[in-house]
């Protein structure tokens, strides 16, 4: 059977390939709109470790994980599931943790490197049972954001005073003692609040 030939018009794209160089690559940077969407990122000044972004994204492209032993949480962002889609911007409480930047191009050979981009937060634990209340940054923005009626939370009011250096944190209570009305002004999570709340 014969060797089929190539049509006229591959050859001439063939020539010219070999005279002016392959067309397909692009010249330069490729310009990208103002408006355009591209792969988020994290602003660690601007982040207060609320962990909204993990909840709505669709795709589970951020990773969370808590450590009750060193009080840290740290929010991942994995470039290599994120369909840019926004939710995590648009849902931010401070509308600056996280945002949506200009960039596109993520081609790489390992996989590693588009798991990089990560926050860490520090957390605050249950002074009764160590459960996770929140990441400080959080709970202490939530309070400027109440101003006066933070006062009326003792977990808010206390997690201030610690972060001013008016009051030390207190260590775990021993669980197997049980709540007591002298714990209602301990930072308490929202289970053992209930619990102490019936005591009064």
């Amino acid at each position: 059977m014969p060797f089929p030939l190539p049509k006229l018009r591959e050859l001439k794209e063939a020539i010219r390939a070999l005279i002016r160089g392959p067309y397909t690559l692009p010249r330069g940077e490729a310009r990208v709109a103002a408006a355009y969407r591209g792969f988020p990122q994290y602003y660690e000044d601007q982040c207060i470790g609320c962990a909204t972004c993990f909840h709505v994204c669709p795709p589970r492209a951020i990773e969370l994980e808590d450590n009750r032993e060193t009080r840290t949480r740290v929010l991942t962002i994995c470039l290599d599931n994120c369909i840019t889609c926004g939710q995590c911007q648009a849902s931010c409480p401070t509308k600056e943790g996280i945002k949506n930047t200009r960039e596109y191009d993520q081609t790489t050979v390992n996989r590693a490197d588009l798991r990089q981009r990560s926050v860490r937060k520090e957390l605050i634990l249950c002074e009764s049972c160590a459960e996770i209340v929140g990441a400080k940054e959080h709970i202490l923005w939530v309070a400027r954001r109440l101003g006066p009626l933070a006062y009326s939370n003792p977990t808010l009011l206390l997690a201030g005073l610690q972060a001013a250096g008016v009051a030390a944190p207190e260590p775990p209570g021993d669980i197997d003692r049980g709540l007591q009305r002298g714990d209602k002004l301990r930072i308490l999570c929202p289970r053992c609040r209930q619990e102490v709340s019936f005591l009064a």
